[in-house]
């Protein structure tokens, strides 16, 4: 699978937002943020400039005929990407500063609360319905509901560790220790949560055909825990450890044992560092997971996206592969992105509640077909 070239020009859309007053509904006595909201869009895999952020770009070697130029806006959507192949430019990541509503997944919507569904629930269920096949594109905001701290909000992660000390390519092989200690925090983090009700939702629209698959950007295996069986990681997992030495990969029950040995895991066949089996910084993502990813947009009718800003490149950037080959999008997600307006249907929701009444939605429509 190829793309086409992408320039180097810079395409963003700033637009402002209007915030109303919670005491009344007359835009008259609406404020105008004085923020501007930058996102990312127009072609698949922008080129986004690092001259106002906090962190320089990192450039890794050029060893492979094309690459793709990747850019990380929003670092709640965990680790950066780029497809092998595709492009020739190296990963830049740009993170800056949080947004105020980053977090707001964490209020999860309980199926429950009120026995009216959504109307904007009864249209998604609709054109899941009619518009078949649909792939589901999940990223970190499905599994803050989870109790997985994000990334860029004030109690985020990165509010603690520098990513460009702890997180990068560069950084594990000067220190493969120091990048240890960061993630043995986040392995028993994610160790210890457990598939939300967005997830489990997920699985049941599988099993019931509503689903065809789930590509996600998060690397915590909790959608395979909730019973998903085609499942498409494309920023890697916390599933096994890789030695980038001799290729061996070792399964996170064994790392655990070595964890308790030493702060970095050795490989057991040469003795070399391991590295944690999700992509860093400065890396490539998976070939075989990324062709999928794209295949799976060309040929969806519905891309349902979920708990993503849509922010991440080159994944970002599956929506237009949708379109492009006359899909149609649907978007759960707190807060905006860059492909609102071209949504069939746009819920500003937590992905637990909104997927819970999707299934029993759809339940009903079948059991009255």
């Amino acid at each position: 699978m190829r793309s086409p070239a992408v320039g180097d020009e810079l395409l963003a859309a700033r637009d402002r937002v209007l915030v109303a007053k919670a005491r009344t509904a007359n835009l008259a006595d609406a404020g105008m943020d004085s923020e501007p909201v930058v996102e990312p869009r127009g072609r698949p895999i922008p080129h986004m400039g690092l001259e106002h952020e906090r962190l320089e770009p990192l450039f890794a070697e050029r060893v492979v005929a094309a690459g793709v130029l990747g850019e990380v806006r929003d670092a709640g959507d965990l680790e950066p990407d780029e497809i092998r192949r595709v492009v020739r430019d190296a990963l830049r990541v740009g993170l800056g500063e949080a947004h105020a509503n980053l977090g707001l997944e964490r209020e999860p919507l309980h199926r429950g609360h009120s026995t009216r569904v959504d109307p904007d629930v009864l249209r998604l269920a609709e054109l899941v319905e009619t518009t078949q096949p649909c792939v589901a594109l999940t990223g970190a905001g499905i599994s803050t509901e989870s109790g997985i701290p994000d990334f860029r909000s004030p109690t985020g992660i990165w509010a603690e560790y520098d990513p460009m000390e702890y997180a990068t390519i560069a950084a594990f092989r000067r220190d493969p220790r120091k990048v240890w200690e960061f993630y043995t925090l986040r392995f028993e983090a994610l160790t210890r949560a457990e598939p939300n009700d967005g997830h489990r939702a997920l699985a049941e629209l599988e099993a019931s055909g509503w689903v065809r698959a789930v590509v996600t950007q998060n690397i915590d295996t909790l959608h395979e825990r909730a019973g998903s069986r085609d499942v498409v990681e494309v920023h890697g997992s916390i599933r096994e450890a890789e030695c980038l030495h001799c290729g061996e990969r070792v399964p996170l029950g064994r790392v655990v044992e070595l964890l308790a040995e030493g702060a970095a895991p050795e490989c057991p066949s040469c003795g070399d560092a391991l590295k944690p089996g999700v992509v860093l910084f400065g890396e490539l993502l998976p070939e075989h997971a990324i062709e999928r990813a794209y295949e799976l947009a060309r040929e969806s009718r519905l891309l349902l996206v979920v708990g993503s800003s849509l922010e991440v490149h080159p994944v970002a950037g599956l929506p237009d592969v949708a379109l492009a080959a006359g899909g149609a999008l649907a978007i759960v997600n707190r807060g905006s992105t860059p492909y609102d307006a071209l949504a069939e249907v746009r819920i500003d929701g937590g992905a637990g509640g909104v997927l819970s009444a999707l299934v029993d939605a759809l339940a009903t429509r079948r059991r009255r077909a």
